[in-house]
């Protein structure tokens, strides 16, 4: 209730500060008889200077006052009129339906991105949610039963759908021939049937036993995903979770588990995951890309001021830090971040080191909110690489981000 309240006593605010700007009007456009009563007022005065002057007598500047007079009174009267019959029409007219469109337009808004009815959270409650969320959220099937079709490209070769077709064959007539389910799986990857694509991986998978390597996990989970149109299903968290079991380093599960946390509504986990993955990169990772392009989003629902870090330098923190600061209250959470941006910058400052470390030890004094440091530091990093282009544009862009420039 008080939040409608509050809202109502802000839209009368904004109301009647509209209807006063519009019931006063412009005061630059005045009505034709505002300008004749102009001209007729300097009349009367230059009667009154002609009179003073000996110019006119007496007689005949009082019939020039009366003439004068007879039209400043006609003025008048049009001018009042004009006044009365804009403000009866066109002013509460458009007045009316500028309220009228406020109301309207703020409530059809808020019903399309408000909640009604719907408290805010503590953060606890929202963990929580976020949890009972992923618990519950549809499986392989239902999620793949949603997506229209196959996706087949346009541009493959005929013949090489002809042979596809002969492998399906031999699969079929074949069942434990692991290299023929392989096999099976990457050609129907490259034609767009990714659920043929993960039945056969499983099979082969199945086949190889304890012999099972991350990497085929990864791929069976990538096909999983790619089957449910990019939705990381129970069963695809489930191979996500096998392959870091298994290889924690490994790029793709990491990133697909942050798009996972994402999805269920925890996009703070996903933000710490995907910094990671750029700050250890490399550059060309196939990875780095779609984090890149996600991950300022994901730092604003996380309720972050973020600015992306120098893609692989690998001076972020290391898997035992982050493992560590999951235990951390957000007071000491935020000592050890303070402590890690400390060494890094006493390291610069006695050994120096690439532009890339000084472009993150900006972001992170950034991030801390230690904005006067950062742009020191960066005042000091455009004096140690000079005239160089390539630091001069790295530094630019981690200012642009940091919000120094």
């Amino acid at each position: 209730m008080l939040f409608w309240i509050i809202t109502a006593f802000l839209t009368l605010a904004v109301l009647a500060t509209l209807a006063r700007a519009m019931l006063r009007g412009s005061a630059g456009d005045r009505p034709p008889a505002a300008y004749d009563l102009d001209v007729y007022r300097d009349q009367l005065r230059e009667v009154d200077r002609d009179l003073a002057r000996g110019v006119v007598s007496e007689a005949d500047a009082e019939r020039a006052r009366t003439e004068v007079s007879r039209r400043i009174l006609a003025a008048d009267a049009a001018l009042q009129k004009h006044q009365q019959t804009a403000r009866a029409s066109g002013g509460i007219i458009t007045l009316g339906v500028t309220i009228g469109a406020v109301i309207a337009g703020s409530y059809y808004i808020y019903m399309q991105l408000g909640a009604p009815g719907y408290g805010d959270l503590a953060l606890a409650n929202r963990i929580e949610a976020a949890q009972i969320l992923r618990e519950e959220r549809p499986g392989q099937d239902s999620a793949e039963a949603s997506i229209d079709g196959q996706n087949s490209p346009p541009d493959v070769d005929p013949d090489y759908v002809v042979l596809v077709e002969r492998l399906r064959q031999t699969v079929i007539a074949r069942p434990d021939d692991l290299q023929g389910q392989e096999l099976l799986s990457r050609a129907e990857g490259r034609l767009g049937n990714y659920v043929a694509a993960h039945a056969a991986k499983a099979q082969a998978i199945a086949l190889k036993g304890d012999e099972a390597t991350a990497e085929d996990y990864s791929q069976y989970a990538d096909l999983l995903i790619l089957a449910a149109g990019g939705y990381v299903s129970p069963e695809a968290e489930n191979m996500l979770e096998r392959t870091l079991a298994i290889d924690p380093t490994d790029g793709p599960a990491r990133y697909y588990y942050g798009l996972m946390m994402s999805q269920t509504g925890r996009p703070d986990t996903a933000l710490r995951i995907w910094d990671q993955l750029l700050r250890e990169g490399p550059a060309d990772a196939p990875w780095i890309i779609p984090v890149q392009a996600q991950i300022e989003e994901m730092a604003v629902r996380a309720g972050v001021n973020y600015a992306i870090p120098a893609i692989g330098t690998g001076r972020g923190p290391s898997a035992d830090q982050i493992e560590a600061a999951q235990d951390l209250s957000p007071a000491e959470r935020m000592e050890m971040i303070q402590g890690m941006v400390t060494g890094l910058s006493d390291r610069l400052a006695t050994e120096g080191g690439p532009v890339e470390d000084w472009a993150q030890l900006i972001s992170a004094l950034g991030v801390l909110g230690q904005m006067d440091q950062a742009r020191a530091i960066l005042i000091n990093a455009r004096e140690v690489f000079g005239d160089d282009p390539g630091a001069a544009d790295i530094l630019s862009r981690t200012a642009d981000r940091v919000g120094l420039e």
